[in-house]
């Protein structure tokens, strides 16, 4: 354990030492992830850990989810009568994509630390760290058997591609490289081209780990090929938004890699009473999560959490300060979702009122969290979800409907699973547009708070409908880039072939 710990220190230490003025800002890594450092399979291990750390690093720096996932559909308003009212009112430059006005100096809000999410460095730390181990798992490691070498390369390809696929989704555009110690500049790539690598690298190691690990510990935690599998679901159905020529090739592997997935059997979805189960992380219905648990002394940045936002007292202390939400969805939004009733979700997710349309609104799908000593300020030991079988079952019935009536009966069986588990109405049938429209919906159901909302509108064009979105974007807006992040100035140092996003760069309209 103590050789595991000095080699893990090494290396988070060498993946977060500050960089050289090099391409991306990246430190080399040679003299401590090289032939001095892989001397074990142990090594290896702890190495694969901190890649991961340095990835929840990304999301654990600033209300992450919440901000890139959830909020810039305008469906979230802040609540007046809040603690810190005024720092909370984000939401709303959020909501109405005003991104430059968010990023301003002197906001109220500057503890959120928004301005991260502008820096993609830390994703090529990992991305190179990943690239540097795949590597050296080439070269040979002692006491790491060819099995064990395909499993790890496999999972630090993951790593690296779920990296880049977070770009993708954040910035557009990126540069892209899998070479061990890239230094050369490199020009922003299309992404719908940098996704389709990402599907060819994830292709040939996706056979290569288990669906699921023996030690309950590791599960959702360590990439298993339920992990990889969802993230090539992911990538196909964002391409299929943007590549609209070849939209059938990625919703048919889509579907195929969903179906790949369900008859597996490796996983399952929790009955909804178990819920708490489910949020708590390293459940059957996990697929990849960020995992935290002060068992372990994890801390989360106290803002991180999206569950901070929408919980009040007695989920939150001291009562004086947390008499309501900071935030909450709107009322017109939650009728939308829930207003047929009979939906289990209404009230295992939420308190009584969830049309309240004030911060009497209480989202409780995030409240079975532990806190160190009672108060508010104890940063709560919230698993990150990142991908949940839930999810992904309904992007593949999404998939199914695109293709067409003979895949339609498939797709409402895959949405009524859903349904049954929230022991709410099975969808009844309807047209072809009736049944997408139904199973956006679902997901917007099923996955509200867990930042997939914004991406959903975004790829699937609805971003540009009134129908769909209180933050419309017009059709030039959007091809324009209006639905990115702004990109960091840090990442023309010293790469002439570098441009940053031009929509932010001529001020957001």
């Amino acid at each position: 354990m103590k050789k595991i710990i000095i080699y893990s220190y090494l290396a988070f230490m060498a993946l977060t030492l500050p960089a050289c003025k090099k391409f991306l800002d990246i430190q080399p890594l040679d003299k401590l992830t090289g032939n001095n450092f892989f001397k074990s399979r142990e090594d290896v291990v702890a190495n694969i850990y901190d890649l991961s750390r340095i990835v929840f690093g990304k999301i654990n720096e600033t209300h992450f989810i919440g901000a890139t996932g959830e909020y810039r559909s305008g469906q979230v308003l802040h609540e007046s009568q809040s603690d810190l009212a005024t720092a909370r009112e984000f939401v709303e430059y959020l909501g109405r994509n005003d991104l430059i006005g968010l990023l301003s100096g002197g906001r109220p809000w500057g503890f959120y630390n928004f301005q991260n999410i502008t820096d993609w460095t830390g994703y090529y730390r990992a991305i190179q760290g990943a690239n540097i181990l795949i590597s050296k798992l080439d070269e040979g490691i002692p006491g790491v058997t060819d099995a064990d070498k395909n499993q790890f390369k496999a999972e630090a390809a993951f790593i690296r591609n779920l990296c880049y696929f977070f770009m993708v989704r954040l910035y557009g555009d990126v540069p892209y490289y899998t070479t061990a110690f890239q230094s050369e500049p490199l020009p922003r790539e299309n992404f719908v081209s940098v996704l389709n690598k990402c599907l060819a690298d994830l292709a040939q190691y996706k056979d290569q780990v288990p669906w699921s690990y023996a030690d309950p510990a590791t599960r959702g935690v360590r990439a298993s090929r339920g992990s990889i599998v969802a993230l090539m679901m992911e990538m196909n159905m964002w391409n299929a938004g943007f590549d609209q020529a070849n939209a059938r090739k990625y919703w048919q592997a889509t579907a195929d890699l969903g179906m790949e997935l369900i008859n597996s059997n490796a996983y399952r979805l929790l009955p909804i009473s178990q819920w708490s189960t489910v949020i708590k992380g390293r459940s059957d219905e996990s697929l990849f999560e960020f995992y935290r648990s002060i068992n372990y002394g994890d801390q989360n940045n106290a803002v991180s959490p999206v569950g901070d936002m929408f919980l009040h007292y007695p989920y939150k202390r001291p009562e004086y300060t947390h008499r309501v939400s900071f935030a909450y969805y709107r009322g017109e939004y939650m009728q939308k979702l829930f207003q047929s009733g009979g939906d289990r979700r209404i009230t295992q997710w939420f308190d009584e009122d969830i049309f309240a349309d004030n911060g009497k609104f209480m989202m409780l799908k995030f409240a079975a969290n532990a806190f160190a000593t009672g108060e508010e300020d104890a940063n709560p030991d919230n698993t990150f979800m990142i991908f949940r079988y839930a999810g992904e079952i309904l992007l593949c019935a999404e998939a199914m409907a695109n293709l067409g009536s003979d895949n339609e009966t498939a797709a409402v069986a895959l949405v009524n699973r859903i349904r049954d588990r929230a022991e709410a109405p099975r969808y009844g049938g309807g047209s072809s547009s009736e049944l997408k429209d139904f199973i956006f919906l679902e997901r917007s159901r099923e996955l509200i708070g867990e930042g997939h909302l914004y991406f959903d509108l975004v790829r699937t064009k609805r971003i540009l409908s009134s129908q769909w979105s209180r933050n419309v974007l017009t059709a030039d807006k959007f091809g324009r880039g209006g639905w990115t992040w702004p990109i960091n100035g840090n990442a023309l140092n010293n790469n002439p072939f570098m441009r940053l996003n031009d929509y932010w760069t001529n001020g957001g309209n």
